[in-house]
């Protein structure tokens, strides 16, 4: 009606007459007369009268507002069209952005400690921080009920199979289960090992010209070597320090063979697989290992080891059961009938250190360099290998035998809230030859705490993003068996699954230094937790600024590449997945009682002088702030770049030798060119993740996928894992590692007659490829790699 008026209004002429198009009807309008009385009367009211010219012009300006309306919406989606395209462009831009963070692997290291511990969904008042999750952890571990569990686990010796462990084994199953963990579970493995032969102990004769036995040197029957060959060996006696490469060297130079002969080493500085296999590779006939009062302390009174006490081990070369070599042994299964290349050729014994000052007090030759002079009583430390007795021969027989054992790995877990597939492993062997308070008993109190601890911050508010799973393994003593057998079992998916292991094996052997073997890629982030966890023994200070104290220089070298002899070994060397293992240890000392009967309860809090508690909680409080950490941020802050300064210590070692290469016609180029490629790679990287939404939830599962790989992208993948599976370039074991590389370009100056060029082509090709795929890894997808092969 409003347009009708407006049209009507511009036809009516001015002065108010009357148009042709006006009708009349009739109306009442209201009047007042002059006395003020109000009266209605009727009147007739103009109204006008539509024609079709009117009705023309009403359409005319209908159809010009429709016009603009048209020219409205036409505009509105111009504006829309234009806006599409413009988020389209943006949306490339992310993608492209995207694409390259996956070619990620961990975000750059902050300087700024706080960066480990910042939350980022900070609008929430439920949201528990860096420091409400260190005091809740704090709250919850306790020491006493580690002590208490310490004393529980080591009440009796408990072997693989023996009825011992399977009470260990339920009880864990059940503790798990009564901290309402997520999912409790436990596989099984089915396992070849090698035992005492009670019925035809082993033996060690001293035997005069003719063969006749002249003295019998007491064996413990209890105590063997796992994984020695059975035999009889008979030779002389060659003392040789502690076995290591360079001791034999020596004894060489003093031209002392130990070719056809038996070797006595010391315990220590290598482990005993190592010792064996280096005996054998320069010709031993067999390898006795005793424990000299010079590395352990062998005090009156029960304060030292009994010199009548021999020390256990295995002298597989490797981890996991020998007899199905990267293999998993899981029972449906069929393996061809191999043994794996890492168990040894010779026979080989533990002896106490009276045994060994028996045979060494009778030994003639050359006296042995001053350092390597022990303190066994009234034994001149002559090198042999004949007896002061001419004619006198040493003779060995060692007998095992082998069975088959059924193991199981115990698991609990705690799922994620944002990323369940995804998870961060503790794990602690519970088997023990003998009563095993250090090796084993103590790391599984500490597994159950820490177990009890989440569960109970979890039902108190804390929602990690990433799993936790509690790892209780079975045949720890032969090498790592059940964890080894775990891993073969899922190797496919550790890169993709595992986000770092830590291992509580021998966590408590001391308490007045920290020893840790680590993967470079978490030394940054356990830096950072000492400085938030108090040291045991001194009040008032944390780990890290006591270590400082002690000694400044050693806090730069306090962390140690993991070797063969610890349980977290093959989870970085065989399966590419970040590992620790810490412990905190005597000074300068190995521990005293450690796999052997002595390792007792009451030895190893004795010598903690009652404190087993207190340093029991240090070690869970600062493998649980590891936990939070890579299971509380959004982003797994793992230090990638470290990778370019580890290769870069082994290349400046190997320049040394760049002469007598060229003068062969080789060159270190291409080597060199891949560290360069990674070195970019990783700067690129770093200002690729420190400019991105750390709050894209999207970029944060692209970015946590690619840091759980960096270690893989040092495994390998020219070299097959059946025959190599230690295929880490850094910390594996093979032709194809760094340190055989150079080992290889000693040869060059100590021995060039024995330098094989063949062999080393082949070596430099393997570490150059690999160096190489994990820069290639880390810059992009191959559309996005530009390097010139």
């Amino acid at each position: 009606m409003e347009m009708f008026r407006s049209v009507l209004s511009t036809m009516s002429p001015q002065g108010g007459r009357e148009t042709p198009y006006t009708t009349f009807r009739r109306g009442n309008a209201v009047s007042e007369d002059p006395s003020g009385e109000v009266k209605m009367e009727e009147v007739e009211v103009a109204e006008p009268q539509v024609t079709s010219e009117m009705v023309g012009l009403i359409v005319q300006k209908t159809a010009d507002r429709r016009k603009a309306l048209i020219y409205l919406v036409l505009v509105l989606l111009f504006f829309l069209i234009i806006a599409f395209i413009l988020g389209y462009v943006s949306s490339q831009t992310s993608c492209k952005a995207c694409i390259e963070a996956d070619a990620a692997s961990t975000a750059a290291m902050s300087g700024d400690e706080c960066s480990y511990w910042q939350n980022t969904d900070t609008g929430s008042e439920s949201v528990l921080h860096w420091g409400d999750l260190k005091a809740m952890l704090k709250e919850y571990i306790n020491g006493q009920e580690i002590a208490k569990n310490t004393r529980l686990m080591s009440k009796a010796p408990h072997p693989v199979g023996s009825a011992e462990l399977n009470e260990l084994t339920s009880m864990v199953r059940k503790t798990f289960q009564s901290y309402n963990l997520g999912h409790v579970w436990a596989d099984s493995h089915y396992v070849t090992l090698p035992f005492q032969n009670r019925s035809s102990p082993s033996y060690l004769w001293v035997t005069n010209a003719d063969g006749t036995m002249v003295q019998n040197i007491q064996l413990d029957n209890d105590v063997y070597l796992a994984y020695s060959p059975n035999g009889i060996v008979s030779g002389g006696l060659v003392y040789g320090y502690y076995g290591r490469g360079e001791d034999f060297e020596i004894l060489s130079q003093m031209g002392i063979s130990v070719q056809s002969n038996i070797v006595i080493l010391r315990v220590g500085k290598n482990s005993f697989a190592e010792k064996v296999a280096l005996a054998e590779r320069y010709g031993a006939i067999g390898v006795l290992i005793y424990p000299d009062p010079a590395d352990i302390p062998q005090y009156p009174r029960g304060l030292g080891l009994q010199s009548s006490t021999a020390i256990s081990g295995h002298v597989h070369l490797g981890t996991g059961d020998p007899f199905t070599p990267g293999f998993p042994s899981f029972n449906h299964t069929q393996f061809p009938p191999i043994n794996a290349s890492a168990l040894p050729g010779i026979v080989a014994q533990p002896i106490s250190a009276s045994a060994a000052m028996s045979l060494m007090s009778k030994l003639s030759g050359p006296v042995a360099p001053l350092e390597w002079k022990g303190n066994l009583p009234s034994v001149k430390y002559n090198l042999g290998p004949e007896f002061q007795q001419p004619g006198n021969k040493l003779q060995l027989g060692v007998n095992t035998h082998m069975v088959s054992k059924v193991i199981n790995n115990v698991f609990g877990s705690i799922e994620g809230f944002t990323e369940p597939d995804r998870y961060v492993i503790f794990g602690a062997q519970r088997d023990s030859w003998s009563m095993g308070a250090a090796k084993s008993g103590v790391g599984t109190a500490i597994l159950l705490e820490l177990a009890n601890a989440f569960s109970k911050m979890v039902e108190n508010g804390f929602q990690p993003r990433r799993s936790l799973l509690f790892a209780s393994w079975d045949a720890g003593e032969f090498g790592s068996v059940g964890a080894t057998e775990w891993l073969e079992g899922y190797l496919t998916m550790m890169h993709l699954k595992a986000v770092a292991y830590f291992s509580l094996d021998k966590a408590v052997l001391g308490d007045d230094i920290l020893h840790t073997e680590s993967s470079p890629l978490l030394h940054n982030l356990f830096e950072m937790v000492i400085k938030q966890v108090d040291s045991p023994k001194w009040n008032g200070q944390s780990i890290y600024s006591h270590i400082l104290s002690r000694d400044p220089q050693s806090i730069n070298n306090f962390l140690k590449p993991l070797t063969m002899d610890s349980s977290a070994y093959p989870f970085t060397a065989f399966a590419g997945v970040p590992a620790m293992e810490l412990s905190f240890r005597e000074l300068d000392q190995d521990c005293r009682f450690l796999n052997t009967k002595q390792d007792t309860y009451s030895a190893l809090n004795s010598r903690l002088n009652g404190r087993l508690a207190d340093v029991s909680q240090a070690v869970a409080e600062i493998m649980g702030q590891m936990g939070i950490a890579l299971t509380h941020n959004d982003r797994l802050h793992l230090n990638y770049r470290v990778y370019s300064d580890v290769t870069l210590n082994y290349l400046n070692q190997l320049q040394t030798f760049s002469q007598e290469l060229e003068s062969r016609g080789l060159t270190l180029q291409w080597l060199y060119s891949a560290r360069g490629d990674f070195i970019r790679a990783a700067e690129r990287l770093t200002n690729l993740i420190s400019s991105s939404d750390e709050e894209n939830e999207r970029l944060n599962r692209i970015y946590n996928d690619k840091i759980m790989r960096v270690e893989f992208y040092f495994l390998s993948q020219y070299v097959s894992v059946t025959d190599a599976p230690f295929r880490h370039i850094l910390h594996g074991r093979g032709d194809h590692t760094l340190e055989a590389l150079y080992k290889h370009f000693q040869l060059l100056q100590l021995d060039p007659a024995k330098f094989n060029e063949k062999r080393f082509r082949k070596q430099l090709a393997l570490v150059t490829w690999t160096l190489q795929g994990a820069a290639n890894a880390l810059s992009g997808d191959v559309w996005s790699i530009d390097n010139n092969f």
